[in-house]
């Protein structure tokens, strides 16, 4: 009897979590499609004006990172 209880509340749980689950994966897309963009941004620009080292390259990833971070905590903060 236990078991069946134990089975039906995983299934009222299961749409909850594949829910999230897809959340979670679109955000890890997201995540990587926007640094690949950005890196690949990066290289291009660097090359347009010749600078002498990366900066590019680096600092276009760090603002999407910066930029996703507060997205995810806005996403996920409390609601008032």
């Amino acid at each position: 009897m236990q078991q069946h209880q134990k089975d039906n509340q995983k299934s009222q749980q299961s749409p909850q979590n594949n829910r999230l689950l897809w959340q979670y994966a679109g955000f890890a897309f997201q995540l990587l499609a926007a640094l690949a963009l950005g890196v690949y941004a990066g290289i291009k620009l660097d090359a347009r004006l010749k600078t002498g080292m990366p900066l590019l390259v680096w600092l276009l990833p760090l603002v999407i990172i910066i930029a996703l971070i507060i997205k995810v905590v806005k996403d996920t903060g409390s609601r008032k």
